[in-house]
């Protein structure tokens, strides 16, 4: 039985039935907008898993290399000039320009990036998939926000403590404020509000 105000209690019913599958639908948040996403996500990290993917090794090493520009950016995109200069430095299999420009377009179809006048961010459903796999990876340079406590790739980072928040999050925390102050620290918030 589903209950539109009930869709949390639902989802997590769902997720008991799907546990012995190593499956479960999880909520994530667009960087971009705010609004809520759900995804299956594979929990299982077998072997078989892991090959089951519709990459080649080359091209799952381009989108590693991409994730690392990405997450180590201060402002969670790569541009294309870079990642396509990324291309003939792979170590399983260099990779012409071209060849990296049409799995740029293949990684943005398949919904594990997003572009925005030629910077390349990570897409919700890789964030939300990924999120483990970017915070047990990426210990230093990934961050939660301190608002909503899911990872988060395109954010603002308070200059006094350093706690990071969505700019969806940033939007919706200092609306009402007249003078912004970090919810952490309480130093003045010097970004600017988007």
């Amino acid at each position: 039985y589903y209950a539109h105000d009930k869709l949390d209690d639902f989802i997590s019913t769902i997720n008991s039935h799907l546990q012995p599958l190593f499956m479960q639908i999880r909520k994530g948040m667009s960087e971009d907008d705010g609004r809520a996403h759900y995804a299956l996500v594979n929990l299982a990290e077998t072997e078989i898993t892991k090959m089951a993917s519709d990459y080649t090794e080359n091209e799952l090493e381009l989108f590693r290399k991409t994730m690392d520009l990405i997450i180590l950016s201060e402002n969670g995109f790569a541009s294309s000039t870079d990642i396509l200069n990324l291309a003939d430095q792979l170590k399983t299999k260099k990779m012409k320009k071209k060849e990296a420009e049409q799995m740029l377009k293949v990684f943005v179809e398949d919904k594990w990036l997003s572009e925005r006048n030629g910077e390349y961010t990570l897409h919700t459903r890789c964030i939300i998939e990924m999120e483990q796999y970017i915070l047990s990876n990426y210990q230093d340079a990934a961050r939660k926000c301190n608002i909503c406590h899911s990872l988060a790739i395109q954010s603002q980072v308070c200059e006094s403590c350093g706690i990071g928040m969505h700019l969806p999050c940033v939007r919706k925390y200092f609306r009402a404020q007249a003078e912004p102050r970090c919810p952490q620290c309480n130093d003045f918030w010097s970004c600017d509000i988007p």
